[in-house]
């Protein structure tokens, strides 16, 4: 007995010892390429910014981006989707072009001001650069999906500041309603490094405030299930918008690099007729608006339209951003006619339409209290769990697959872009 519990003693000190360090080398990798992208990202807003005439040239940037993966990037146009996939059914290491293509990709596209975000960059080179580790280490199968799910944590954590949502989201975005515990350390490690790393390296990362958070009451509930609803249905309308508008133009625009071209022309003419600057880019002051004071009611809907119409056509980037922002926003027009303080409601949309759209109501919650405080907890996680279920099976990751239904008849392992395909089969193939 006593050589069978000093083997399996021997045997966790070897484990944690191993996953610690193959975690902290991912951390290491993910955290500088996330600084070194939000730099860049820094300096892309404020050129745009300061010369706002670089708008004429967008449709022009997307064409570049759009030849840059025609000819270099096919293998990795995916993006997150590939991520996942490869996590499923690993079958070859994703290439090293990932990192760079996505990374110039995304600062193009906001230079010149398309509406995109940053957490799929971020992801992107996490988990692009972690699987490196792979011919480096000889590591199994299992062993790579963990890896990749770690890269994935360390983008998602260094480039918002959230280590403990960026763990979890890591596990949580993988399949719907089901979440792989063999990971839970790696990702935990590879999250709190890469953000911490990222601080060493003078990242600065946005400060929300919420100054006034009520008491829980009978009312408080019940707005927060009818905001999570409102939330959840537009991250289902957002979800659904995008993935319509990028199959529409792949069908009768055949050569790639003329969709964003075409894209570009129709936000940067938009932009400049209306003077809608505050809806592209990644839109950080008017969300710190959102907690401040009311703003327009139709900016969720101007921000949800330049956004769809950015990713539909193939501008690089990320949603979850344009998402805070949409959240934020429609949270604040929702205040008053909730009765409850604008900054707590535009914190509460910041997450849950975000978990709508990416059926991640656990790693949303965590994020909440990460950004604004644990007070927020017993409400962004109302919110964000309806949010999740009347977002229904969409979302913005293609390949997340079903682990278990929300509410309804759905197929285990089956991918959500398969899913209408399932829908419409006869009775005897399902």
């Amino acid at each position: 007995m006593k050589n069978s519990t000093r083997s399996e003693l021997l045997n966790l000190f070897s484990y944690l010892a191993r996953w610690l360090f193959l975690a902290s080398m991912v951390a290491a990798l993910a955290g500088t390429a996330s600084a070194f992208f939000l730099f860049s990202l820094d300096w892309a807003t404020n050129t745009r910014t300061a010369h706002r005439q670089l708008i004429y040239l967008l449709p022009i940037a997307g064409f570049i981006v759009g030849w840059l993966y025609l000819r270099f990037g096919k293998q990795v146009e995916a993006g997150n989707n590939l991520l996942i996939d490869e996590i499923h059914d690993p079958k070859k290491v994703i290439p090293l072009r990932m990192a760079p293509l996505v990374l110039g990709g995304t600062v193009m596209s906001h230079l010149f001001g398309a509406s995109v975000g940053r957490e799929g960059t971020a992801v992107q080179m996490g988990a692009a650069l972690a699987d490196q580790l792979t011919h480096l280490f000889k590591l199994r199968h299992e062993d790579r999906r963990i890896i990749l799910m770690a890269g994935i944590s360390a983008g998602f954590a260094s480039v918002f500041g959230t280590p403990l949502a960026g763990a979890i989201f890591g596990l949580e975005v993988l399949a719907i309603g089901r979440m792989r515990y063999d990971a839970l350390l790696p990702c935990m490690v590879a999250a709190i490094v890469a953000e911490q790393i990222g601080q060493l390296l003078g990242v600065q990362h946005t400060h929300y405030a919420i100054p006034l958070v009520p008491h829980v009451t009978a009312w408080t509930i019940v707005a927060m299930v009818i905001a999570g609803a409102i939330f959840g249905l537009t991250g289902r309308v957002f979800a659904e918008a995008t993935h319509a508008l990028s199959a529409w133009m792949k069908q009768r625009i055949s050569y790639a690099p003329l969709r964003p071209f075409l894209g570009g022309m129709v936000i940067a003419s938009a932009v400049w007729l209306l003077g809608a600057d505050r809806y592209i880019g990644l839109g950080i002051p008017t969300i710190v608006e959102a907690f401040q004071q009311p703003l327009a009611g139709y900016d969720f809907l101007a921000k949800l339209v330049f956004t769809v119409m950015s990713l539909g056509s193939g501008f690089k980037g990320g949603e979850v951003t344009p998402l805070f922002f949409i959240g934020a926003t429609l949270g604040n027009v929702l205040a008053p006619l909730l009765h409850l303080p604008f900054a707590l409601l535009a914190g509460i949309g910041f997450v849950a339409v975000f978990s709508g759209a990416a059926n991640t109501p656990i790693a949303s919650t965590l994020m909440a209290m990460e950004l604004f405080g644990a007070e927020v907890g017993i409400f962004a996680a109302i919110a964000c769990i309806v949010s999740y279920l009347f977002s229904g099976h969409t979302g913005i990751y293609r390949s997340q697959r079903i682990g278990h239904a929300k509410h309804s008849d759905a197929p285990e392992g089956v991918k959500l872009s398969e899913l209408d395909a399932y829908h419409k089969a006869p009775p005897q193939n399902k």
